[in-house]
């Protein structure tokens, strides 16, 4: 198996983007191709307006997330959806 660097340190800064429970639980929102609003997001993890955009913004910035306007509501949705089975992953991992 040949290993390429690049690609491992570009896995590795995903991530550390997605290590937090805050933006775990907003990558496991957005599965399914599922496209919310910041409203929405912050309504379903009862967490404030500014805490979610924080982390919104880093996962953004890290490019795992996509962002689509329409007026001036901006909409989320996870760049990769494959992103949702490291979720599913860890979830199975850690059953007791």
């Amino acid at each position: 198996m040949n290993i390429d660097l690049s690609q491992i340190e570009s896995a590795t800064e995903t991530l550390k983007a997605i290590a937090h429970p805050t933006r775990i639980a907003m990558v496991g929102l957005l599965d399914n191709g599922a496209e919310l609003s910041v409203t929405e997001i912050y309504e379903a993890l009862q967490i404030e307006q500014a805490v979610a955009s924080h982390h919104l913004s880093i996962l953004k910035n890290k490019d795992v997330l996509e962002v689509n306007r329409v007026g001036k509501n901006c909409f989320y949705k996870l760049k990769y959806p494959q992103l949702s089975q490291i979720l599913t992953c860890i979830a199975t991992c850690h059953k007791k």
